[in-house]
């Protein structure tokens, strides 16, 4: 009888097995299925978000979904990280991380996720520097006439940045440092509003992407007095680095794409393909390329230790200058 019983109901117990896994298995062979949502934390109009944009129509046509842009401004970003650390980890949610990333953990005293551990890595997407910059009218036409000012009328020259933790804001940080100057800091949620301050004459100096400060240059409605990379950059080749004035000087950023801990690797390894097949695009590195960037994807682990690496270089720099911690 009972093994009349075990050989009717073998099949069956077979059956019920295999129509249990075969949700996962056709979840995983059928990504993406819906629009998946790219956030970052920045304003509109901004560097982050030009690039986010310009990547989400490469992802698109890549992965055959629409991939549709989200801003979520606040805190250098910080507000964004934590909306995609805490959801869902099934691939429809992805976040920009932009360098301040790395930094935002080395400034911060307490962040309400873990900058590395609570996200799955997917690819670099492109490496670039920023630029500092003055308005057409200011008085200083180089960042020793601009540091000058800085050492002598301590407190007085204010610089923008696109928020508190960001990249921008340790260059200047590190540009008062270096030079035993005092600026003022003013940050901002990024988008078009540290320009037009500054165009304005309410704010000094602006260091802003190429994105931002390129189109404007190039218009003489500002002044590019120098950029934050060790050597000049190529699509600035008239701008000199900060380095000719203060030696050693280097400050470059990255964007790339993460998801929500946890997140399957079937899924993280589309992600990453088709993040390399859309820099790939014509239309897309072109475009990226055209606004001042390097295109550099990678692989998960590679921005992972990118991202580790960078907690503990900033800690130190920010420890040796003295930046006071949030």
């Amino acid at each position: 009888m009972h093994a009349f019983w075990t050989a009717a109901l073998r099949p069956r117990v077979l059956l019920i097995v295999a129509v249990l896994f075969l949700p996962l298995s056709a979840a995983a062979q059928t990504y993406p299925n819906r629009a998946i949502t790219l956030i970052h934390g920045f304003a509109a109009g901004g560097n982050a978000d030009v690039i986010a944009r310009i990547v989400a129509s490469g992802l698109s046509e890549r992965l055959g979904q629409p991939v549709v842009v989200e801003s979520r401004t606040g805190a250098g970003g910080n507000v964004a990280a934590d909306r995609v650390a805490k959801s869902t980890p099934d691939g429809y949610t992805l976040l920009i991380i932009a360098g301040g990333h790395a930094i935002s953990a080395a400034i911060y005293n307490k962040l309400p996720y873990h900058p590395v551990d609570d996200f799955q890595m997917i690819s670099t997407l492109v490496f670039f520097p920023f630029v500092v910059a003055v308005s057409k009218e200011s008085p200083h036409g180089s960042i020793a006439d601009l540091l000058v000012t800085a050492k002598t009328k301590p407190g007085t020259v204010t610089y923008s940045s696109t928020g508190v933790g960001t990249t921008p804001h340790l260059a200047g940080e590190l540009m008062a440092s270096a030079s035993g100057t005092q600026m003022v800091h003013v940050p901002y949620r990024g988008g078009g509003t540290p320009l037009n301050d500054v165009l304005a004459g309410r704010v000094d100096i602006l260091i802003d992407s190429l994105t931002i400060t390129a189109p404007q240059i190039e218009a003489k409605t500002i002044k590019g007095l120098a950029v934050t990379s060790l050597k000049a950059w190529p699509s600035l080749p008239g701008v000199p680095p900060v380095s000719a004035t203060l030696p050693g000087f280097d400050v470059q950023s990255y964007h790339s794409i993460a998801a929500a801990k946890g997140t399957p690797t079937d899924v993280v390894e589309r992600l990453n393909r088709a993040t390399r097949e859309a820099l790939d695009l014509p239309s897309v590195r072109t475009r990226l390329e055209q606004i001042g960037n390097v295109v550099q994807p990678s692989t998960p682990e590679a921005l992972r230790m990118q991202v580790s690496q960078d907690i503990v270089k900033w800690s130190k720099i920010i420890a040796d200058a003295k930046v006071p911690r949030q």
